[in-house]
């Protein structure tokens, strides 16, 4: 599922790397960055975080041109006289108009690194609505952000993680060059689906799946549940022999009624009984008031 997310089949997706201090998720940032430029998208990042040049460090290629950085890391809270990007400037108007800047022939892919450092300066409330503008607005064919989980209440990750397609929370692995990604992905149908994935770096940040625990895990439940009888050591038989289930098969219910038993209970022939009742002398019943024996 990853390298089905690094595709980028999505249109209008709003997809989340979350990361924690264990673990950074700007190594998996830069490969989403470096998969759109390779299909010939125009990116736009708004740098919070690091600097331009540490950022394109290690995207090497024809294609960088297609890589518009807007430093908000010099200036986010706008303290100079002529602040690039600030995280004030952060609303669908002022991301439209700096995206359109650019002459594009189609949408850009924008990246946020990352949504902490605007979460930190902004509520929550806000940033999800310019969100889901952004989404809406047409200037932009997908959103990827970065996001530090343990830097928020578990209420403003839940809330931004709500509104993603996706989300990819990554985690270090078992040996020192690989991770795990959990991921999160919601279809336009509706439908979640979840996977995990281990997977590694190569020098030009592609991304290696490696294997799929989750998968791997399943197989060896499922093998051991076959391998493990729990009515082999039972001092009684659950199970029936051939002779035995075919006598039961046989065997007539008592409240099963075959044909021949509803026809003469439905149809009464000749000579079946009926009750008869003849009024005793000391019966005091009168055809004019029959209920003229009640105490009333």
């Amino acid at each position: 599922m990853l390298t089905e997310l690094l595709q980028g089949t999505d249109a209008g997706g709003f997809l989340i790397i979350q990361d924690s201090a264990s673990y950074s998720g700007r190594h998996l940032l830069k490969s989403f960055i470096n998969a759109a430029l390779h299909r010939e998208e125009a990116v736009h990042v708004l740098g919070f975080e690091v600097s331009e040049e540490e950022l394109k460090d290690g995207l090497i290629g024809a294609s960088i041109h297609r890589l518009h950085f807007h430093n908000a890391y010099t200036d986010p809270l706008g303290w100079t006289h002529n602040p690039a990007f600030t995280v004030h400037q952060f609303c669908s108007e002022g991301v439209t108009q700096l995206v359109k800047q650019t002459s594009q022939s189609k949408p850009a892919t924008l990246v946020i690194d990352s949504l902490s450092w605007i979460l930190r300066h902004v509520g929550p409330p806000a940033v999800c609505k310019t969100l889901q503008q952004l989404r809406k607005g047409g200037a932009v064919r997908a959103i990827i952000g970065l996001l530090h989980a343990d830097m928020h209440q578990r209420g403003t990750v839940g809330s931004v993680c709500h509104m993603a397609t996706s989300v990819i929370t990554v985690a270090p692995g078992m040996k020192g060059d690989e991770a795990l990604a959990k991921i999160t992905k919601r279809s336009k149908s509706g439908k979640v689906m979840q996977d995990e994935e281990i997977f590694s770096f190569k020098e030009d940040f592609t991304v290696v799946v490696q294997n799929r625990p989750s998968q791997l895990g399943l197989k060896q439940t499922e093998t051991e549940e076959r391998e493990t009888d729990p009515t082999a050591n039972l001092t009684f038989n659950l199970r029936l022999s051939d002779t035995e289930r075919e006598a039961k098969e046989k065997l007539a219910l008592p409240f099963v009624f075959s044909k021949e038993k509803k026809t003469a209970l439905l149809h009464s022939g000749r000579g079946s009984g009926r009750i008869l009742y003849e009024p005793d002398a000391n019966d005091d019943y009168d055809q004019e008031d029959p209920d003229d024996d009640l105490d009333v």
